[in-house]
């Protein structure tokens, strides 16, 4: 894995928004063009890569495999930014999910709220730091009436020192390849199935991107059986994020996640990664103790709401 990211000569630029005019105040910024986001955001998201985990995540792979590798809608990018020109937050939504906020003061949340609610009033919910989501999604229901239920509650671990299982189960880590095409894309599926959502992105498509930066780590019995797989994402701004963790239903108990979790956190850090990531359901206890266990400690929580729209009489 490298810090390079590939050129985004190909990517087409859309126009940049017209914003509101008048003195200079803290006010959001909204692009659909990449380039422009990143010329204005990047340096905020990478001051504080931890934070914005996801946001430099996404907009990695934006500029890697092109703007709709998310779905077939337009993307829009946000900064905000403050009347002295200084960025103090951002978001990425990539229709049809939901849309990434980086943490942001409440005021800050709400604006967008509103914002949103006038040009996007489709948006299917929030994904943000815990505190961050719920302001807006509160903004959003008073804004728009839509009904908001909090969805999936997560927390951010950050590796402290890593302390892989003993006794390992039998078997071995190997990084996957082009053979391992159709069982990365079957379980990057059933990963989001378990977890209660669909892929967010094509499981094909994922596949092949993990593939060509040996982005998935495979767990094999000693016969050579793949049972449980750990991602990674592109080293960006010194850091890493594990996702996803999946072991196959009738394979779990038997410590092949925790093994290949260890494995791929081992390689991020023979790599030069200066932080390793990862987030857990705060519904599942037990991955929560497994990556406790394995050296990870919190960071903070983070939350995803759902938006549905209230029906018209």
């Amino acid at each position: 894995m490298t810090e390079t990211v590939p050129s985004a000569a190909s990517v087409p630029r859309a126009p940049v928004l017209p914003t509101t005019q008048g003195p200079p105040r803290d006010a959001w910024r909204l692009t659909g063009d990449l380039d422009d986001f990143l010329d204005r955001g990047g340096e905020f998201l990478r001051a504080e890569p931890v934070l914005h985990t996801v946001l430099l995540s996404v907009s990695t792979m934006l500029r890697e495999r092109g703007l709709q590798v998310y779905g077939g809608g337009v993307p829009l990018f946000g900064t905000y930014v403050g009347s002295d020109g200084a960025v103090r937050g951002a978001f990425i939504r990539t229709p049809p999910h939901r849309v990434a906020l980086g943490p942001l003061a409440p005021g800050a949340a709400e604006a967008l709220a509103r914002q949103l609610a006038e040009g996007h009033p489709d948006l299917p919910g929030v994904a943000s730091e815990r505190a961050t989501a719920e302001a807006f999604a509160r903004a959003w229901e008073k804004r728009t009436g839509a009904a908001v239920t909090l969805g999936m509650r997560q927390r951010l671990y950050r590796l402290g020192t890593l302390t892989p299982p003993v006794p390992a189960p039998p078997g071995r880590a190997r990084v996957a390849t082009a053979a391992d095409r159709d069982l990365l894309a079957r379980w990057h599926e059933e990963f989001g199935e378990a977890v209660g959502h669909g892929p967010g992105m094509e499981p094909y498509a994922w596949a092949d991107s993990r593939i060509a930066y040996g982005g998935a780590t495979l767990w094999e019995t000693p016969d050579g059986t793949p049972v449980a797989m750990a991602g990674v994402t592109r080293r960006i701004a010194g850091q890493v994020r594990v996702a996803p963790v999946y072991t196959p239903a009738d394979l779990r108990g038997r410590g092949y996640g925790g093994a290949a979790t260890a494995a791929v956190t081992r390689a991020a850090l023979d790599a030069g990664a200066a932080e390793v990531l990862l987030f857990t359901d705060l519904a599942n206890p037990t991955s929560n103790r497994l990556y406790q266990r394995l050296g990870y400690r919190p960071v903070g929580d983070f939350a995803q709401w759902d938006f549905t729209a209230t029906a018209t009489p």
